[in-house]
């Protein structure tokens, strides 16, 4: 935000560019564009990005978030847009010294240059400490009006902020599901055992408890009402869903379905997370390919739900 209002200053025009996936939406950008009064154009590049996930080239940060080769993705992608669509060049709003892993002056340089658009990629809060960029080269951006911000610390963004009278801004954490801990453990757990990915399974990863059964199979336990009804909107016919019968309790959703073992310990699991007694077996619904089933089944310890739990 306060990169564009830099720019806005010397009278360019800005098009905002949000790039959206299933770890992080367009909200925010949403709420900045409209406050900024620029016109913001939304991205979808999930499939792309869930490939690139599994085996970055340059690794991950502290959690499952590859940040180098996301922020290349998305400079190929905007690269695209600047050239089909006669733009003098791209900017963000990074800053030197910011991120440990992606702001650093190599990580700076090692992404202009892998998206293929090095030189046309500015960065106006930190440009008089990075190299001139074409468009200052050629007089279309004045480097002289830019700045030379670096380090974690945010005191000289809130000066300007200020000043600029921006008084809506994001959190600094940014919002990445990538960079959570609880949700980085899950994915780890997928991309280990799990072939191909569909955005459905990263859906499935922000709803409820996890619990690793085998190799091939995974059961999740909504915890609460709206958690149980987005269960049953992320359903496929060949997943098993799982339910107690006469008491309330948990939607349980085994995806692409299970052995006949597995079922029952997802059953007790679901049993276990339910309002029905712990100690007497109940009679759990099975929804699954084929039709309906009914069977018994009583709730598993809680030492085995802890063994289990993702």
């Amino acid at each position: 935000m306060l990169a564009t209002r830099l720019l806005q200053d010397q009278g360019i025009d800005v098009l905002g560019l949000c790039f959206q996936t299933p770890f992080f939406d367009s909200q925010k950008a949403q709420r900045a564009a409209a406050q900024l009064k620029v016109p913001l154009r939304i991205i979808d590049i999930s499939e792309e990005h869930l490939r690139m996930v599994r085996g970055p080239r340059y690794g991950y940060g502290r959690n499952v978030n590859p940040c180098i080769d996301c922020h290349i993705l998305m400079l190929k992608r905007a690269g695209a847009l600047l050239k089909r669509e006669n733009f003098d060049f791209i900017f963000t709003g990074e800053v030197l010294g910011q991120r440990p892993m992606s702001q650093n002056k190599q990580a700076l340089q090692t992404v202009a240059r892998e998206s293929g658009y090095e030189g046309l990629i500015l960065r106006p809060l930190s440009a008089k400490l990075l190299p001139e960029t074409i468009p200052e080269r050629e007089g279309k951006v004045d480097r002289g009006r830019l700045l030379d911000i670096r380090g974690r610390s945010r005191k000289s963004q809130f000066e300007l902020a200020e000043r600029y009278g921006v008084t809506d801004f994001p959190d600094p954490a940014g919002g990445c599901l990538l960079t959570d801990p609880a949700f980085s453990r899950r994915l780890r757990d997928l991309l280990t055992h799990q072939g191909e990915l569909e955005i459905r399974d990263i859906e499935l990863l922000r709803v409820g408890r996890h619990f690793r059964l085998d190799e091939s199979t995974k059961v999740v336990i909504g915890r609460r009402k709206e958690e149980n009804e987005r269960l049953l909107e992320l359903a496929h016919e060949t997943d098993v869903v799982i339910k107690v019968m006469e008491y309330p309790g948990p939607i349980t959703l085994i995806p692409r379905g299970s052995s006949k073992s597995c079922i029952e310990i997802a059953s007790s699991l679901c049993v276990r997370y339910s309002d029905a007694p712990k100690d007497i077996p109940v009679v759990v619904l099975l929804e699954k390919e084929g039709g309906e089933e009914r069977l018994e089944s009583q709730a598993c310890s809680q030492e085995i739900c802890q063994a289990l739990i993702v």
